[in-house]
């Protein structure tokens, strides 16, 4: 029988092992616990849940629901796990994390076709290798990963700011320009006067925060201070910061008091980053205080800012759309490593690559995923041209336009779903 190797037993290793075991490929899967732990690690079982408990909503009108209806029709391991060991959390799936935890482990022990190897990876081949050492890839491995990619092409990820659809924008309230008139006017720029600024800046410094791990805290706030603890140095702190006004001036040729600068985050203009908002906030309270700037008052936001540590790769550099590198064709990057964001999007990414891999070792055909689904939405994200890379979750800004136009945002994205969900059936079962 063919053999493949998995680095990791976090969620997208077991699923790209669990992918790979069921087709008939004997597999070895490498789990640094319980001999090393990681600061974020506790338990000794794999597919261990560090953070919140929730997977997200499984509503079709949702991003990570349609993510989920897609994984389900693909066999998705993980994603039965979480089911069966959910607890009550409305819409959203939520788990007892050491039920599900405990579940997974004895389930991919039980499978004749993995070998389970407690041992720290230092070194890897690019012969049937999936590495998903998930956002904390360090020591030996890391380095020796970023030695094979190319200096400085493995990021160290500290903070990011959020992300909004282009679409919920109001540009109405936004004027084009760049700084002094130089260059194109590639950023969107979002004036708030005296009295908004002032009340926004309040909010802001009020607002609550997210709890960080210790080892955490001296790495992130020396490298890259939050938009918070900024704005808390001072009220005027940010108009001399990320929200100066200096070079750009409204239609009548005044200067706005406060400017907030949105910048392209993919080529087709559907979405913005916030510029210099790397924060801490809670993701309600950055609903809650962001939607304070006048052109984002009802704003959609696809990605929300987080801040902790997360090693990944620069996708569209490296990453082919089966998550393979490029001209390593047998060796793949899943989970967080591979720029996903959020627990679902890294097991989307396990199983991409776990099918992949087998298939090419069993000499089938490649499975390519529509634009259209959410899989294939994210992969072309990863995978395509983006100077300013950053890991990203599930999100409908990301996904094609219908043809016709549905003005309601629900019907909309059920509209979208249902398009997603078809598309794939028609691949798989014809």
């Amino acid at each position: 029988m063919s053999e493949a190797i998995v680095i990791g037993g976090g969620l997208a290793g077991c699923e790209a092992a669990y992918q790979l075991a069921k087709r008939g490929i004997l597999v070895k899967l490498y789990e640094q616990k319980p001999k090393v732990f990681s600061p974020a690690h506790k338990s000794q079982t794999l597919a261990e849940i560090v953070c919140s408990n929730s997977l997200k909503s499984v509503a079709l009108d949702s991003a990570s629901g349609l993510l989920k209806a897609e994984l389900e029709l693909l066999d998705c391991l993980i994603l039965k796990m979480a089911k069966q060991n959910s607890v009550p959390a409305g819409s959203a799936l939520a788990v007892d994390r050491d039920a599900f935890s405990k579940s997974v482990d004895e389930f991919i022990r039980k499978q004749p076709n993995i070998t389970i190897i407690n041992q720290e990876v230092e070194n890897f081949t690019d012969n049937n290798t999936i590495i998903a050492t998930g956002p904390l890839t360090a020591g030996k491995l890391y380095e020796n990963l970023t030695s094979f990619l190319g200096e400085n092409n493995l990021h160290f990820y500290d903070a990011s700011a959020p992300i909004v659809s282009g679409e919920s924008i109001d540009y109405t309230k936004t004027f084009s320009a760049s700084r002094f008139d130089k260059g194109e006017s590639d950023y969107v720029n979002c004036p708030l006067n005296k009295e908004e600024y002032y009340n926004f800046v309040n909010e802001l410094v009020n607002a609550k925060r997210v709890e960080l791990h210790d080892f955490e805290k001296k790495e992130i706030f020396e490298g890259c201070m939050p938009i918070e603890v900024m704005a808390s140095r001072g009220i005027d702190s940010l108009r001399f910061g990320p929200l100066k006004p200096v070079g750009l001036k409204l239609e009548n040729g005044k200067r706005p008091f406060a400017v907030v600068q949105l910048r392209r985050e993919n080529t087709e203009g559907s979405l913005f980053n916030l510029v210099g908002f790397q924060t801490n906030l809670t993701f309600g309270e950055q609903k809650r205080v962001f939607s304070l700037i006048p052109a984002l008052n009802n704003a959609d936001f696809v990605k929300y800012g987080v801040m902790h540590r997360n090693s990944f790769i620069c996708a569209p550099k490296f990453l082919n759309k089966d998550f393979s590198v490029k001209n390593h064709d047998r060796l793949f990057i899943a989970g967080q490593l591979s720029g996903v964001e959020g627990y679902v999007e890294s097991t989307m990414s396990g199983l991409v690559a776990g099918i992949s891999l087998a298939n090419k070792i069993l000499g089938k055909k490649e499975l390519s995923f529509p634009k259209t689904t959410m899989i294939g939405s994210i992969i072309n994200y990863l995978t395509s041209p983006n100077e300013n890379f950053e890991p990203m979750n599930a999100n409908f800004g990301i996904v094609p336009p219908l043809e016709e136009k549905i003005k309601d945002k629900l019907m909309r994205k059920e509209a979208l779903s249902r398009r997603a969900l078809g598309d794939l059936k028609e691949i798989l079962w014809n």
